[in-house]
């Protein structure tokens, strides 16, 4: 659902940048509080497993493909604020290094797919979870349900841009319906994808997952030869130490983010994604601009001058997974480390 220069006009671009830049910044101060020793680590491969999928277009219509957007799993894993950031840098990496997004609707990008997929999603997710069994199934299935209506939400949220300032007269109906048809069943792709990544961390590793904090396991206590619950009063059992180590999640995730990247995405649908095929069936793509940086050495993820197809996608996923967890991981050490000098004896002020 990457928007390219020319769909919206200027006025309203420049408007959603100013959006955007404002929920970075407040994004940058809640980060503060979600960034902790679990997720600090994970935000910036997050960031690049996101980059990762969102390079394996999947078929969804005939002759028209989808791809994660990437909030609701971002938001679920590492927390909404940070999620924001993660799908933000993302975008950035992908607008200036492939020419994927145009540079002046950057803003428009990070309004549709960072913030409204990032606030619809988590805030279904919590209310869902609020309401469920506090199970970590729970988690999975409020997973699978907030990044299914994130997708056709973020969709509408384009639509309404284009009402505003759509640079063709195509009638909006028209726009609406095609949009958040192709896009529902584009959700359904985002929500599996975003249900199995939730429930491959919570199997393994519960404590990272930002939306199943407090989903902690009651202890068990032998009682004539039978387990059963501790007191609900009793303290949940600590995990081992080894448990608590990240370096074998953050290796695991980083090496499935280049796989993904690197060979799969070769196998990938050559189909245009859902606003592509909108757009060209609906006329909204009449007054597109090329890309200011279609000359990229990376643009539309090759690497130029390498012929083979093959090696030319997979060492452009591989270039952009490396520079997005290299990115990604750089602003969230800042964000951590502001938290920590915030924190710091010598910043509190002592009332006497």
């Amino acid at each position: 659902m990457h928007v390219p220069d020319g769909f919206i006009n200027a006025p309203t671009s420049a408007v959603t940048g100013v959006v955007a830049a404002g929920a970075i910044a407040v994004s940058l101060r809640g980060a503060r509080r979600e960034l902790d020793e679990r997720t600090a680590p994970l935000a910036g491969l997050v960031a690049a497993f996101i980059f990762a999928v969102q390079m394996l277009n999947f078929p969804v219509a005939a002759g028209t493909s989808g791809h994660l957007l990437g909030g609701a799993l971002a938001a679920i894993l590492v927390g909404p604020c940070t999620g924001v950031l993660c799908v933000s840098v993302v975008l950035l990496m992908q607008g200036i290094l492939f020419a994927d997004g145009g540079l002046t609707a950057l803003g428009v990008n990070i309004t549709d797919m960072a913030i409204v997929t990032t606030v619809v999603a988590y805030a279904l997710f919590r209310g869902l979870v609020k309401v469920l069994p506090r199970t970590r199934r729970s988690v999975t299935v409020a997973s699978f349900v907030a990044a299914l209506v994130s997708v056709p939400a973020a969709a509408l949220a384009f639509t309404l841009l284009y009402w505003i300032g759509g640079t063709t007269d195509v009638a909006i109906g028209k726009v609406a319906t095609a949009m958040i048809g192709v896009h529902v069943l584009i959700g359904i792709g985002e929500a599996v994808i975003t249900a199995l990544t939730v429930g491959a961390v919570i199997a393994v590793r519960p404590d990272l997952v930002y939306g199943a904090r407090g989903l902690q396991q009651r202890l068990k206590l032998r009682v004539n030869g039978e387990l059963v619950d501790a007191p609900s009063g009793a303290a949940p059992a600590p995990a081992p130490v080894a448990a608590r180590s990240h370096r074998k999640v953050w290796i695991t995730g980083l090496v499935a983010s280049l796989v993904l990247a690197g060979f799969v995405s070769f196998y990938a649908s050559a189909n245009p994604d859902g606003l592509e095929k909108v757009a060209s069936d609906k006329g909204i793509d009449e007054k597109a601009k090329e890309h200011a940086n279609a000359d990229s050495p990376l643009a539309d993820y090759g690497v130029k001058d390498i012929t083979d197809a093959r090696l030319s996608g997979g060492l452009a996923g591989v270039i952009g997974v490396g520079v997005t967890v290299v990115a990604g991981s750089a602003v969230f050490w800042t964000v951590r480390r502001r938290r920590s000098d915030d924190a710091s004896p010598s910043n509190t002020e002592t009332t006497v």
